[in-house]
């Protein structure tokens, strides 16, 4: 009953101080802070002692560079045109599927997200270019919304992914692994778009009137596509064949997409700070809340309540899947208020062990807690997806979020699909890794 008392304190507290309006990062250290003195009969001295040791602990890991260089990528390529070209050379070669170019949103999305860690800036980069060319050709707005809110959010799990890196940082598992398990359950979620979108258009043709033929071949689609491809074969192949770490590869990549702007003679100062100036506001943002997290992670541990936690629920006897659909229902949950680096900062402390006692790979649980994380991508009132697809295509929130919600289950039947099979997440890390 301790256990549970002080775990209740701790969430209740932490709801009381977000629902003051205070910023989530400030929230996590309040609340750490307040849980030592309060619940751990820590004095002042103690307290700032302890915290200011994990403070620069958390925010001198090596792995957290690779964050802000993931982000100034995405940047680059936002401000740039290669997400034009990246839409001409998809149009070719969907045309002729059932569908048509409706399928660029969840193959662009696929794509744009290997070289983006971020959910929005998939969905904002894809979206600005395709929302207007699907309108003009009169495709179905709600199909091309909803495919495009559901696929942007792919940005958090086809590596590189700036929530994964979250993950392996808290939960010290190899992110190269990480990035490795998030390939092929991405690939079957737009597998899961590409067919739905198809299965709709296939009994009900006018959602996709038949695009006229543009006479660019599969050549000249591939010349479009070459940037794209070009930039993720150089980062995922520095991870993958152990030529570079996570952090390295963010670097090159950041490297090959500077070398490529200039190459193409859109490289400009303006551009170039703007980029930064958007890489800095993302990258403070989501290394801050590392920073808290990781205060608060170290006040639980203090308090016992990870392993008591844990403990409680081992005697309690629930078996795996119940355990699992509790958890998946808590994620989704949170995903109705919070975002998604904020959701995995404060529940892994809690979670993590209790997942661990059960018996789950901590591998596998990264990518299941990513896809629970990209539900709360799409579900309203705090999904950032829809805010991204409000303000590009000036329609109301609700008619988003119903336009997104057949997507938000084919994302829950990929989240059941990968806990029947895991070793779709487990595979690919076994196989290049061993």
């Amino acid at each position: 009953m301790e256990t549970l008392f002080v775990g209740a304190s701790v969430i209740g507290l932490l709801l009381v101080v977000l629902a003051l309006g205070s910023w989530v990062f400030a929230g996590l250290t309040i609340v750490a802070m307040l849980s030592l003195w309060g619940l751990g009969d820590f004095d002042a001295n103690r307290i700032g002692l302890i915290l200011s040791k994990i403070l620069f602990r958390a925010a001198n890991s090596w792995e957290l560079s690779a964050i802000p260089l993931f982000i100034l990528m995405g940047e680059l390529i936002f401000r740039s045109n290669i997400s034009e070209r990246l839409f001409r050379g998809l149009t070719p070669l969907t045309r002729r599927l059932p569908g048509g170019i409706l399928h660029t949103n969840v193959l662009g999305c696929t794509l744009f997200a290997a070289v983006s860690g971020s959910s929005a800036a998939t969905t904002a980069t894809i979206g600005k270019i395709t929302t207007r060319e699907l309108e003009q050709r009169r495709y179905d707005r709600d199909l091309s919304i909803g495919s495009l809110a559901g696929a942007g959010s792919l940005g958090l799990l086809i590596p590189p992914s700036i929530v994964m890196i979250v993950y392996g940082v808290q939960a010290e598992v190899s992110i190269s692994k990480l990035f490795m398990a998030g390939v092929l359950p991405g690939l079957v979620i737009a597998v899961l778009y590409v067919g739905y979108v198809g299965l709709r258009c296939l009994l009900n043709p006018s959602l996709a009137p038949r695009a006229e033929d543009s006479g660019s071949g599969v050549f000249q689609a591939l010349r479009d596509l070459s940037p794209v491809l070009g930039l993720i074969v150089i980062v995922l192949g520095a991870i993958y064949t152990g030529i570079a770490t996570p952090s390295e590869a963010a670097a090159v990549g950041c490297a090959a997409t500077l070398a490529l702007l200039l190459w193409e003679r859109q490289l400009t100062v303006a551009l170039f700070m703007d980029a930064l100036r958007g890489a800095l506001i993302s990258s403070v943002m989501v290394c801050s809340l590392l920073v808290a997290a990781a205060l608060l992670s170290t006040a639980m541990g203090y308090l016992h309540l990870p392993s008591d936690l844990a403990g409680w629920i081992a005697q309690q006897g629930f078996s795996p899947i119940a355990l699992l659909l509790a958890m998946a229902l808590f994620y989704v949950l949170l995903g109705l208020f919070l975002d998604g680096i904020s959701i995995t900062v404060m529940s892994l402390p809690i979670t993590l062990p209790i997942i661990i006692q059960a018996g789950y790979d901590p591998l596998w649980f990264g990518v299941f807690l990513v896809i629970m994380v990209e539900l709360g991508q799409i579900t309203p009132p705090v999904g950032f997806n829809l805010f991204v697809l409000q303000g590009l295509t000036g329609e109301s929130i609700g008619r988003v979020a119903l336009a997104a919600a057949p997507f938000f289950l084919l994302m829950c039947l990929a989240a059941l699909i990968i806990s029947v099979w895991p070793q779709i997440a487990l595979w690919l890390p076994t196989v290049l890794s061993g």
